[in-house]
């Protein structure tokens, strides 16, 4: 039997699972987190420590027909301005919960399109959030760019703010595929503001690219990697295009009958995996491709990579706050989401109180589980004795998981001693996998597809 007969039997071209970049996933918060437990939790954070920060803009100039994030659009800087406004009094809420000397190893704006900013406010804006969390020694201070919607003075604002890395979503290079998905951007456009960030000192560039798209062949994706391999990025994530037009409404204009099959999907995926490779970058967990010489390669060999909301990490800080509408946070003792709707979030802002609306308290067997599934997603393997050194969870408690998931996939795992591995050939199933051990019901969401 072939790989590809192997994996269809073993239904990776049908199931829909979870990304699990948090686990339980979104779908299962509940109301029991709110504003107040949030307050308890960041007054909990230690003196001196040192943690992450998430910050959400939500508008974007234009709303790409592919996206389903959590975004509207907007004409004006109007909005824009008060929204800005208001997480400078998010800032000033959390200064007054917060203890004294912590600062931040890992920053991160993201959206919608935090450079629709202008200069002035990305510098009001750096400067609010380093008077309540200065940046650690050696910390990261990343963005997410739209070519098509930055120019040298943002730029300027965003290097001069302390910005020392970049990420720029590519998605796909070929014309007929950015019309299909409602984003326009040429390759020139994507090069010269490339060349604009490291001009600027700023020597660190991520790049998001797609598979899955409508039209998208071998040949087409091929085409794109390579115009993509030319920007030298340090790191790319090729992610699966995820098609819910019941959940996005914009997606309902991209025509069903143009996406890829499944088993067109795989052969997308590995077409790009092995230009990759061929590139000399290493392939990290199972969507993610990075220089040797990259951080998340660094983690990955030594077995620190992390994943949280934004996909993999090297950070090792145990706590990310999330600022702005819909951005969660994560603690040690759970997760906590602010109100998803612009309007809701400001208002609470406004009236002086956290917007947290819904969240997720963890238990000790969500936090045995998280293990596990964060590192089969890493590192494609789960160590039996750390487990019970760090979980307490009994041996025979643990070897009856391990052997559920030997039972359904057979040779896809490798069980032993050591514990359980996935095997190369296995990795595409690295997510269905991972489901056997998350204890939620998987009925109450609809998630993406496995491939």
């Amino acid at each position: 039997m072939d790989k590809e007969s192997q994996l269809a039997r073993l239904g990776l071209f049908d199931a829909r699972v979870p990304r699990y970049t948090s686990y339980p996933t979104a779908p299962h918060f509940g109301e029991d987190v709110g504003p107040g437990l949030f307050a308890s939790w960041i007054e909990q954070i230690p003196e001196g420590a040192v943690i992450s920060l998430y910050l959400h803009v939500p508008f974007c100039r234009r709303l790409c027909w592919f996206c389903a994030c959590r975004t509207q659009g907007t004409s004006s800087d109007e909005p824009v301005l008060a929204y800005v406004d208001t997480l400078k009094a998010e800032l000033a809420l959390l200064k007054a919960h917060l203890p004294r000397g912590v600062r931040l190893s890992r920053l991160h704006w993201g959206g919608g399109t935090p450079t629709l900013l202008r200069p002035v406010m990305i510098r009001d804006l750096a400067e609010a959030i380093f008077s309540v969390l200065p940046l650690a020694e050696g910390a990261e201070f990343s963005v997410e760019i739209d070519p098509d919607e930055v120019d040298a003075e943002r730029l300027d604002a965003l290097a001069a703010s302390g910005m020392n890395r970049a990420s720029i979503g590519v998605q796909d290079f070929d014309a007929e595929i950015q019309k299909t998905i409602g984003r326009i951007q040429p390759y020139e456009l994507t090069r010269q503001v490339a060349e604009m960030i490291r001009d600027r000192g700023v020597h660190s560039l991520n790049a998001d690219i797609l598979y899955g798209l409508p039209h998208q062949t071998q040949a087409r994706i091929a085409d794109s990697v390579q115009k993509l391999l030319t920007l030298s990025p340090d790191r790319v994530a090729l992610y699966g295009y995820a098609h819910v037009p019941w959940m996005s409404r914009r997606q309902q204009l991209i025509p069903s009958d143009a996406i890829p099959t499944p088993q067109e999907r795989l052969r997308l995926f590995e077409t790009a995996a092995a230009l990759f490779a061929r590139d000399g970058y290493e392939a990290i967990g199972i969507d993610h491709f990075a220089r040797p010489g990259d951080g998340l390669a660094v983690a990955a060999r030594t077995g620190h990579l992390r994943r949280n909301f934004q996909g993999y990490t090297d950070d090792a800080a145990p706590i990310l706050v999330g600022l702005g509408a819909s951005s969660i946070s994560r603690f040690p003792q759970g997760y906590a989401q602010n109100a998803s709707a612009t309007s809701a979030y400001t208002k609470a802002v406004r009236e002086g109180r956290f917007t947290t609306h819904r969240g997720h308290v963890f238990t000790p067997d969500d936090k045995v589980r998280g293990r596990i599934i964060e590192a089969l997603m890493c590192d494609f393997q789960v160590r039996r004795g750390e487990l019970i050194r760090d979980f307490g969870i009994a041996a025979a408690a643990l070897d009856a998981m391990f052997a559920t998931a030997r039972n359904q996939f057979g040779d896809m795992v490798r069980l032993d001693n050591e514990g359980l591995a996935i095997p190369a050939e296995g990795r595409p199933l690295a997510r269905m996998i991972a489901r056997i051990f998350d204890s939620y019901d998987q009925t109450r969401a609809q998630h993406s597809a496995a491939i």
